[in-house]
């Protein structure tokens, strides 16, 4: 890392940064929506879902047509910036609509996967195999990406929901920008491995690899599913307790914690294993979904710590599975693997939210989140196997 010029890694955890706070935008405004277009209790699922099922989409069309490969990464991504943000602010001049909202979030999720993915190529061009501790740096920077939109909301508030659409946009053409300025191609490009739709089954066969990408299931069934539902859990709070909490600030502040558990965690394992610090983020993360029910009885200071603890934890370990799964998919399938791996990653948090969404209806508020500690307990059994 020393070689690389000192302005690359900053760059490039900007651009990510910028380009990803498009993914949590329309969940960012959807209070606002709902109560000025008339939307569906099940909009905040539904919203969130499509956004994902964009994000796979994309992710299967970019790795199919290996256009990461065909095209300058740079100029991918800022392609996919400058469209995302298109689609992101196209909801302010098209009619007020569930379908147009609905549609324009899985249109912003495809050009997501251009951003997201294409930026962890990018750095890996330029950092080589010493990637690992970048690589906690690069996930934080998604995750202050994924809360950005909270901390507009907040305060734009006095404002209208266009204020978050139109700054998280000018926000991911500024990522775009510096990508294509600061950073453009590492010394370490190579092209890519090819994805096999063919051999997607195949790669499973891999015990380690099989074992990383569970662990890595198991892990994403929780995470979105959690970050998705904190206004839902601090809005039951204010509530049940007569307090007056601010939304969107603090869901920004919690999601935001966790880019701190993203950099630990890669400064850990440099020392600990990739393995190891992973268990440890999962099982914490797992712990407080067991003691949920429990924290609403908490007074309101120690229930903001414990949610604060928790959004530390459960995507401290989301960039030592990405790492696990590359070191340990078969070499001559890795592109068809980390493609599949991330794909179903992301295709579990939709049956996740939508099952929260429909338990809303079923049981109180305070079991919602207990009901996810399926996932950490699922990526336990599995990222043990790993530990030698």
């Amino acid at each position: 890392m020393s070689q690389v010029p000192k302005r690359i890694l900053p760059a490039i955890v900007f651009a990510q940064f910028a380009g990803t706070s498009l993914w949590f935008a329309g969940n960012a405004i959807l209070p606002q929506l709902q109560s000025s277009w008339d939307l569906p209790e099940s909009s905040l699922a539904n919203v969130t879902s499509m956004v994902m099922l964009g994000f796979i989409t994309g992710t299967f069309l970019f790795a199919l047509f290996s256009v990461a490969d065909r095209f300058k990464p740079s100029r991918v991504f800022l392609a996919c910036s400058i469209l995302g943000a298109s689609f992101n602010l196209m909801l302010m001049f098209l009619p007020n609509s569930y379908f147009n909202l609905l549609l324009l979030r899985f249109m912003t999720g495809i050009f997501i996967a251009g951003i997201y993915p294409v930026g962890m190529k990018i750095s890996a061009d330029w950092f080589g195999n010493k990637l690992g501790k970048a690589l906690g740096y690069l996930v934080g920077a998604l995750v202050i990406g994924s809360a950005f939109p909270h901390l507009l909301n907040h305060f734009g508030t006095s404002l209208s929901w266009e204020f978050v659409l139109i700054g998280t946009s000018i926000l991911a053409l500024l990522g775009g920008i510096t990508m294509i300025l600061f950073v453009g191609e590492g010394p370490h490009r190579v092209l890519g491995a090819r994805f096999e739709p063919g051999k997607m089954i195949d790669v499973f066969r891999k015990k380690d690899f099989r074992s990383a990408a569970f662990g890595y299931f198991g892990h994403m069934w929780e995470l979105y599913t959690l970050w998705a539902f904190i206004p839902v859990i601090l809005l039951y709070y204010n509530e049940t307790h007569s307090t007056d909490i601010p939304i969107s600030l603090w869901t920004f502040l919690i999601i935001a914690m966790g880019s701190i558990g993203c950099v630990l965690g890669g400064v850990f394992s440099v020392k600990l294993g990739s393995a190891k610090v992973a268990l440890r983020f999962l099982f914490l993360s797992g712990v407080l979904c067991l003691a949920s029910p429990l924290f609403y009885q908490l007074p309101e200071p120690l229930f903001l710590g414990i949610f604060l603890i928790w959004g530390f934890a459960v995507i401290g370990d989301s960039a030592q599975f990405s790492s696990l799964n590359a070191l340990t998919a078969p070499p001559e399938f890795k592109g068809t693997a980390l493609t599949i791996a991330v794909s179903i990653g992301f295709l579990l948090t939709i049956p996740s939210i939508q099952l929260l969404s429909l338990l809303t209806e079923q049981m109180d508020t305070r079991w919602l989140l207990f009901t996810l500690v399926i996932g950490p307990i699922f990526g336990l059994l599995h990222t043990r196997k790993l530990i030698r």
